[in-house]
């Protein structure tokens, strides 16, 4: 597995339209092979930002690659630039190998690069 984040840091007052922003976008993602979930995070506030994570699983770092390079991807971020929310910095982004996976019934497994 693969989990991909990228950390927003939005000024304060700009969270609801951040959130909304997200809310109205057009998923894409389940259209590629090997997507398996996301999740947008909030985190905690700063005197200057409200910290915010996206996170998508993948089933393998060759499959997030190739979300990379889509007509899906480049569709679902064709508007980012009309975006009106103000952020510290641009987005961060975070890549993981996942080498140990525990699923709710306690059943664990390693990947083989582990």
């Amino acid at each position: 597995m693969y989990i991909a984040m990228n950390r927003f840091r939005v000024v304060p007052g700009f969270e609801e339209a951040f959130e909304n922003q997200w809310k109205a976008r057009e998923g894409r993602l389940a259209e590629m092979p090997g997507y398996i979930e996301f999740h947008m995070l909030k985190g905690p506030k700063a005197e200057d930002h409200t910290l915010y994570a996206s996170h998508t699983v993948w089933e393998s770092h060759a499959q997030f690659v190739a979300w990379t390079k889509s007509e899906q991807f480049r569709a679902a971020h064709a508007r980012a630039g009309e975006s009106k929310v103000q952020y510290l910095s641009g987005p961060h982004f975070e890549g993981f190998d996942v080498i140990i996976h525990e699923d709710r019934s306690g059943k664990r497994s390693a990947s083989e690069a582990a």
